[in-house]
């Protein structure tokens, strides 16, 4: 892939924003030159030009936390590159997920990526069904209790609506939603076709 970049206005070193794929999260700000961007194509592994090191550096080199590349895109004037990728461990040389530290800053893309990992996390026990598991011991009890979780978790959340507090009927929901994603998987289904079903809807 070339990327169409004006080295010439940035003095030959762009900077390069890098984004969590998964959680949308902002990890760190880095600088590339065109080997550099070079290496990050072609290992897949986020590159950087050192300034203070004055080379090339593998984010993760010596951490062994990388920075696996998922897609790489180029800003309107051409100058700044967006780099989404997947972090094998924590980001910044302090141990946090992103290099704005723990206090930073939470989009709404981060909270709702926590969906994914739930999703995620409910597939893993669906394929391993390991013992003292919640998840496993509801779906060994067959599709039809599942799905009658789902309507009784409903109608609790509906009777909460009108007779709780705001913190019961948050709690309600996230039982609704995990019983939802519980059967979802159980059928092969995902909450991405959920989505994709609805925007079909928007869209006539």
């Amino acid at each position: 892939m070339t990327l169409e970049l004006d080295w010439d206005k940035t003095n030959g070193l762009v900077p390069a924003i890098v984004q969590d794929v998964g959680s949308g999260a902002v990890l760190m700000l880095g600088f590339m030159n065109r080997e550099a961007l070079g290496a990050t194509e072609s290992t897949r592994r986020v590159t950087f030009w050192s300034r203070s090191k004055g080379r090339l550096w593998t984010k993760g080199e010596s951490s062994g936390h990388f920075l696996l590349v998922k897609q790489i895109a180029v800003d309107c004037d051409r100058d700044t590159l967006l780099i989404l990728a997947e972090p094998t461990g924590p980001v910044c040389h302090l141990g946090t997920a992103t290099c704005w530290g723990i206090g930073a800053p939470q989009s709404r893309a981060e909270s709702h990526a926590f969906i994914g990992q739930l999703e995620d996390t409910i597939a893993e026990r669906v394929a391993s069904r390991p013992p003292n598991s919640y998840t496993t011991k509801l779906l060994e009890q067959g599709l039809t209790r599942v799905a009658q979780k789902v309507g009784e978790e409903g109608v609790e959340l509906a009777l909460a609506a009108v007779t709780q507090t705001d913190a019961e009927i948050l709690g309600e929901a996230a039982d609704l939603l995990y019983h939802m994603l519980v059967l979802l998987r159980a059928k092969g289904l995902s909450l991405a076709e959920v989505a994709d079903t609805l925007q079909a809807r928007s869209a006539r």
